[in-house]
């Protein structure tokens, strides 16, 4: 029970100190709205593209919320000492880490749907599968946050932590199919797409909105699963060899 409290009360603290600020929120709001809008406009097909680029754009929210605060917050905390009050807690590395990734998850995850609200504005998302659509949404926000996770255990200073982020988010936009197939991309470039979490989340999110997969969506959400924890296992192990010994 003690354990809980303390999770609960190191989310709480995460929440009102990054990302309930005021700046972050309208960061949060604005960054997914101008992505839908660029994607939206520049397609220049009118309403018809929406449903098309809708998973690319709330993949890509979700991508860059989740790990632009991340490894923001905790390379900010390690840097300043306080994660090392935190790592003398009688609390599981397990459970803390939970904690401290909980709060970019949510907020990923909300990110998620600032598109969602501003297409059903648009067009009729009736034919959405929310069934499988959310649960999508909330994994792609788990495997990139331990994904933000790994890079700020990786580096020392906040501005590296957002240059190693672009390293990983960038070739993802491009290779995850996430606005053009990955069948149309050049033979040599398709193994690296099937290397990377979000072609998984990307595939069950065009699934989701037009009833069509590119693999089985039970096994997209597996491997999806399994990125997730694996990056989380080995962001602890880094902690374990980097933080603590």
């Amino acid at each position: 029970m003690r354990s809980w409290i303390a999770f609960w009360n190191i989310l709480l603290k995460d929440m009102r100190t990054y990302y309930l600020k005021p700046p972050n929120i309208s960061w949060g709001l604005v960054f997914p709205l101008a992505w839908t809008g660029m994607f939206f406009i520049k397609s220049g097909s009118g309403m018809g593209s929406i449903p098309t680029l809708l998973p690319g754009v709330v993949a890509v929210s979700i991508l860059f919320g989740t790990t632009s605060m991340l490894s923001v917050t905790v390379t900010f905390e390690k840097k300043q000492r306080s994660f090392e009050r935190l790592l003398l807690a009688p609390v599981p590395l397990e459970l803390l880490m939970l904690a401290k990734t909980s709060g970019a998850i949510l907020f990923g995850s909300a990110n998620a749907f600032v598109p969602v609200a501003m297409a059903a504005f648009l067009i009729d998302l009736s034919g959405v599968a929310w069934e499988t659509f959310v649960p999508a949404v909330f994994l792609i926000a788990v495997a990139s946050t331990f994904l933000g996770l790994f890079i700020a255990v990786a580096v020392k200073e906040v501005f590296e932590a957002q240059t190693f982020s672009n390293f990983f988010r960038f070739p993802m936009i491009f290779l995850c199919g996430l606005f053009f197939p990955i069948e149309n991309l050049p033979v040599f470039l398709k193994p690296f797409s099937y290397v990377l979490p979000l072609t998984y989340g990307a595939d069950i999110l065009h699934g989701a909105v037009h009833g069509h997969y590119a693999m089985p969506f039970t096994l997209s959400f597996s491997l999806l699963g399994i990125f997730c924890i694996g990056l989380f296992m080995l962001s602890l192990h880094n902690i374990k060899k980097r933080w603590i010994i």
